[in-house]
């Protein structure tokens, strides 16, 4: 799991603003890419689509029997994401969606709403849409 220190945030809350190269929740700003899961809220080294790799994504694997879905957002764009990946999470079934980062974030803010078991890997952009 992601190291719990500078970058971390104790539980995943819903995310209230996103853009400027980064995210806002619980009242804080965290500059760069974002993964929320069970376990709190944590800075995420991935820059590009081509990052959200295996290696990248290993915090989502360790807390996949947690989880029922995953939000992926890509960036600004919708790119495409490595087969691979789709194929581990469906292995711990878990269902991936893999979209622009903005909807990942709106989609994310209602299903935790909702209480369900949702995780998001989240790219920060510059420009929110």
């Amino acid at each position: 799991m992601a190291e719990k220190g500078e970058g971390f945030y104790p539980r995943q809350v819903p995310i209230d603003a996103y853009g400027n190269g980064g995210f806002r929740f619980a009242g804080l700003s965290h500059r760069g890419s974002l993964l929320c899961l069970p376990g709190g809220m944590f800075a995420w080294e991935a820059k590009l689509p081509t990052d959200v790799t295996l290696g990248h994504l290993a915090p989502v694997f360790e807390v996949a029997e947690r989880l029922d879905v995953l939000l992926i957002g890509l960036g600004g764009d919708i790119a495409g994401l490595d087969p691979a990946v789709r194929a581990a999470l469906k292995e711990r079934r878990v269902i991936v969606e893999a979209i622009a980062t903005g909807g990942a974030v709106r989609t994310y803010n209602v299903l935790l709403a909702e209480d369900r078991a949702v995780g998001a890997a989240l790219l920060a952009v510059e420009n929110a849409r």
